[in-house]
């Protein structure tokens, strides 16, 4: 059996999301073992001039099934709109994005090789074939944002660790 485009994005796509989910399960338990504010979470960010933590689990769903949206349409430009602004509004982004990458057929996915598109923000513009946007731009946008929620988790003392990050595996059975 040969490995395809789809079996490189979006089984990854949804591995990741899933953990995802449970981090964010995490971080709302630690919220209340600590009573802390749910914004010491949401708006926790690795330097000042960085994103936060709501708009890095934004970004997971933005790299993920809004990459699979720009390869439908032959572009892809970043949602600039604000991220959900609690652990409700990012659930939904998530579960939105699960649900939608689970319903895509592998046929739809490995007929984009080979097919033009770009990315596009503003004056910039970078031209890809479909398979190297989703390779070399899309996913690893959408790890460094899942690496980084993860990283500010762990700033903040919740207890989490690598498997939570790496979520089920998807192993041999």
């Amino acid at each position: 059996m040969a490995f395809t485009l789809y079996d490189a994005t979006i089984p990854s796509y949804q591995q990741t999301l899933a953990a995802m989910v449970g981090l964010l399960d995490k971080a709302e338990t630690f919220i209340a073992e600590h009573g802390i504010a749910a914004d010491d979470i949401l708006q926790a960010r690795v330097a000042p001039d960085m994103l936060p933590f709501c708009y890095q689990v934004k970004a997971t769903a933005e790299h993920s099934l809004g990459s699979i949206a720009g390869v439908r349409k032959g572009v892809y430009s970043p949602d600039l709109s604000p991220p959900p602004a609690d652990f409700a509004g990012l659930r939904a982004k998530l579960a939105t994005a699960q649900a939608e990458l689970a319903a895509i057929h592998p046929a739809e996915v490995n007929g984009w090789i080979g097919q033009d598109m770009r990315f596009q923000f503003g004056e910039r513009v970078m031209p890809f074939t479909a398979e190297n946007f989703l390779l070399s731009f899309s996913l690893p946008n959408f790890y460094f944002h899942a690496t980084t929620a993860y990283d500010l988790l762990r700033g903040k003392g919740v207890k989490i660790g690598k498997p939570d990050y790496l979520g089920r595996p998807r192993l041999k059975l």
